[in-house]
């Protein structure tokens, strides 16, 4: 099931222009629509918010984020940065396994305060979509998801799920 889901994201990384406001708010907006219309691909999730005073305290912690997260993926086989694209030809790790998990990790840094709900449940996973959703375009600094595994023949098996990411609560 998460392969159509794996499918569309590479599909917004492949065509997004990332260099610009409103490409970064096209990748938000089409990934959280992504998720929202397939409500049944998602079993755990886990939000946090943290507000910096400045810009640069901002711009320091979500590349913290980032490096910590993209630390956890084997590799990365399709990657779009300010529009310059990477993407690997094959998988070092494809395998002939189905996929059992895909996790996706949505980083956003926004100008103002903005808070979302600890998920508990899906009602609360959809309105943190929802909620980053309704980010203005105009608020929106940087944008990056990042999925594992990238690759359709690549696996996420669940004893690495609950290795990587212990804080992703059952919905």
């Amino acid at each position: 099931m998460g392969r159509s889901l794996q499918r569309d994201l590479n599909q917004i990384a492949e065509i997004a222009d990332t260099s610009s406001s409103e490409g970064l708010s096209y990748v938000l907006t089409e990934t959280l629509l992504a998720l929202l219309r397939h409500p049944d691909y998602c079993i755990s999730g886990y939000s946090y918010a943290d507000v910096k005073q400045s810009i640069e305290d901002g711009e320091k912690r979500f590349n913290q984020l980032s490096i910590e997260e993209r630390g956890k993926f084997d590799e990365e086989t399709l990657v779009n940065v300010n529009n310059i694209k990477k993407q690997a030809t094959t998988s070092q790790r494809a395998n002939r396994f189905n996929n059992e998990y895909i996790v996706i990790t949505i980083l956003v840094a926004a100008e103002g305060a903005h808070k979302l709900p600890t998920i508990n449940g899906s009602g609360d996973l959809k309105e943190a979509l929802q909620k980053l959703g309704s980010i203005p375009t105009s608020k929106i600094l940087a944008v990056e998801v990042l999925w594992t595994p990238q690759n359709e023949n690549d696996t996420l098996t669940e004893p690495e799920l609950l290795e990587d990411y212990p804080l992703l609560r059952p919905l």
